[in-house]
């Protein structure tokens, strides 16, 4: 057998071991004020696509984690009860941009997993890292701010391990939700934007 059609084949069994998993999950509605604004949400195509490759101790892929689509319904969810009018614009150049008080354009910076098989410890973990950008329709920033998450779920409560961390990475994206909406005007710099309106 030729070296390249080894290779190839190898290539497509070490590929095959690789766990896909998108995360499933719902997320309620926070019980907050309204803030009386019209915001546009841009979601741009990092956020979409957003994955995270879980290794093995040998630097085999093993879990690739899709959870680009569950912090959109996570947003989705929390800012129409956070501001008076919300609307998803694809980018600066989308004439409804004009028409609102601001952009809100979050941007997920760093995912981090930690298995029990790894850390010794009877719990899935996920860290989430965020930063959280307020801008003027023109594209300048307002505020910027970064937020983490973080949901951990005990083992015995799961079949298997893709189970666990969707559990985890829900309970991290809840996390989120509770913390973005409850303390988003206290940041200080959303104060000093809030203060000119």
């Amino acid at each position: 057998m030729k070296p390249l059609t080894i290779s190839l084949i190898s290539c497509f069994l070490i590929s095959c071991g690789v766990s896909n998993l998108v995360i499933q999950g719902s997320f309620p509605t926070p019980n907050i004020n309204k803030i009386p604004l019209s915001v546009a949400v841009y979601y741009d195509d990092a956020l979409r696509a957003f994955s995270y490759m879980e290794y093995s101790e040998t630097g085999r892929e093993e879990i690739n984690i899709e959870s680009g689509e569950s912090h959109i319904r996570l947003f989705n969810a929390v800012l129409p009860a956070m501001f008076e009018e919300v609307i998803e614009v694809e980018g600066f150049d989308d004439p409804n941009v004009q028409g609102v008080d601001a952009v809100f354009a979050p941007v997920i910076e760093e995912f981090q997993l930690a298995l029990p098989e790894k850390t010794k410890l009877e719990v899935y973990e996920v860290w989430i890292k965020y930063n959280m950008r307020i801008l003027n329709p023109s594209g300048v920033s307002l505020a910027d701010w970064v937020v983490t998450s973080y949901g951990k779920t005990p083992t015995e409560t799961f079949l298997s391990v893709e189970d666990g961390i969707n559990d985890a990475a829900i309970v991290a994206l809840r996390d989120l939700a509770s913390s973005f909406s409850l303390n988003f005007t206290r940041v200080p710099e959303v104060q000093d934007w809030l203060s000119t309106l």
